[in-house]
């Protein structure tokens, strides 16, 4: 019965601690989130041409390769 209980009350522990991030926020906050440096990419282009890049010197190794590459595959 204590085994129970122990398990109960982790158990328990772990969901108010997993609740604790979840948080509402008024719509006038909302913007702050939606900010470009909060994006997971912030920079898109920046991204796109570094694959470009990147996929021209691996001979055609990444999906937007149009090719075969060349060069010496360094990075």
């Amino acid at each position: 019965m204590i085994g129970t209980q122990k398990i109960a009350v982790l158990l328990l522990l772990m969901m108010v601690l997993g609740l604790s991030g979840c948080v509402s926020l008024a719509p006038w906050e909302r913007g702050n989130l939606a900010k470009p440096h909060m994006a997971l990419n912030p920079d898109p282009m920046q991204r796109s041409m570094r694959a470009h890049n990147y996929g021209s010197r691996e001979s055609g190794a990444s999906d937007n390769a149009s090719g075969g590459g060349g060069g010496c595959g360094c990075f």
